[in-house]
């Protein structure tokens, strides 16, 4: 009787981690100790030169998307989704991520396999500006079988007190600024695979929507990390709010900073939407209504920044210096029955979709105007 017979390999564990140190080390910043192995990752607050902090933390995973890169192997983007669903609801409140910590959990571990899931952790801190201190590999026969493994990540930031974000300040007439997603990022893969089985294709087929690439790879693509970029507008004082476009779509994610007394109105087909959801929305034959795609999908916007229309061009400015694809998308108004109203709907998924979203009663509504 030995714990490698019970199908826990320690041996396998420290190799792991040997890979892990120098990966850690690469994302050192001020204020971290990025040395792999004690029982804790040491932060210099103070070190940062923050006057009057306030920390924020956040943890997440990345559902079941994890399930489509264990069925490809491919894993050079999966650990980035990680970070990028833990920082990007950092930022959204003003904050700027500090470090970041990891669990990982599999049936047996392969080395090779979670060295690159780690390294795309690594690639993910190094996108937002933090330093990967520390994480945990769990080796867990009987719950999870050979092959298989789960994430989750816990991060930490910091912003000045005078500086957090909430969303308090918005009023009627704001402008609501779209950042472009990078396609599906982490949110609605179980729907996903269920319209990838109803298609006839497997994850290696050509991705009909992607020249190039193939299907599994295409939906792989990592969620885009937008910290920088929110950082630099958030800094210019001129940012009312934020809202990280995850689980929810735009219906749900959007009431979450406004004032009881406003609504979000969106002017549906002003943002370009990614070709793969409009594969999505028809490739299990029967059309996904529109309803099921925005409250499941990001549909193309990754992030929110609701700011003043007079500071509209200058906070879009910023976010395009960055990097950013940015849309003007819709504005804040005074609510009558809904939180969140869309125009135009048909111009996005077609005349036979000019319908109101009734069943979200007072929540949401459609309108062609």
């Amino acid at each position: 009787m030995s714990y490698r017979a019970a199908g826990v390999d320690i041996d396998a564990g420290n190799a792991l981690v040997d890979h892990i140190k120098p990966l850690a080390r690469a994302t050192a910043r001020t204020g971290s100790d990025c040395s792999i192995g004690g029982f804790g990752g040491l932060f210099d607050l103070k070190a940062c030169g923050f006057r009057d902090p306030v920390l924020v933390a956040t943890t997440d995973g990345v559902g079941t998307k994890v399930l489509v890169a264990i069925e490809t192997g491919q894993f050079a983007g999966i650990g980035t989704d990680l970070v990028a669903m833990c920082v990007n609801d950092l930022v959204v409140q003003g904050a700027e991520p500090l470090f970041f910590l990891d669990y990982y959990a599999t049936g047996k571990l392969q080395v090779a396999g979670a060295a690159s899931v780690i390294a795309s952790i690594a690639a993910g801190c190094s996108a937002a500006g933090c330093a990967l201190v520390g994480g945990e590999t769990a080796e867990m026969p009987g719950l999870y079988r050979t092959g298989e493994f789960d994430l989750a990540g816990f991060a930490v930031g910091a912003v000045e007190r005078d500086g957090v974000v909430t969303g308090a300040g918005i009023q009627a007439g704001d402008v609501i600024l779209g950042l472009a997603a990078s396609g599906v990022h982490s949110n609605g893969f179980s729907l996903v695979r269920k319209i990838v089985a109803a298609s006839g294709l497997d994850y290696g087929s050509p991705a009909p929507f992607a020249s190039g690439q193939t299907l599994g790879a295409a939906l792989l693509t990592p969620t885009r990390i937008y910290v920088k970029a929110c950082l630099a507008a958030a800094r210019t004082g001129k940012v009312q709010g934020f809202v990280h476009v995850t689980g929810g779509g735009l219906i749900d994610n959007t009431p979450r900073i406004l004032p009881d007394h406003l609504a979000a109105r969106f002017a549906a087909g002003s943002w370009t939407m990614p070709p793969v959801f409009g594969w999505l929305r028809t490739a299990a034959g029967s059309p996904v209504d529109s309803l099921e795609m925005l409250r499941t999908f990001n549909c193309g916007i990754g992030m929110l920044a609701v700011v003043r229309r007079e500071d509209a061009a200058t906070v879009r400015q910023t976010l395009e210096q960055h990097g950013e694809t940015v849309f003007q998308i819709g504005e804040i108004i005074t609510r009558t029955d809904e939180s969140v109203v869309f125009e135009n709907l048909s111009a996005v998924w077609g005349q036979d979709e000019g319908i109101p979203l009734c069943s979200h009663p007072g929540q949401v509504s459609a309108s062609e105007r």
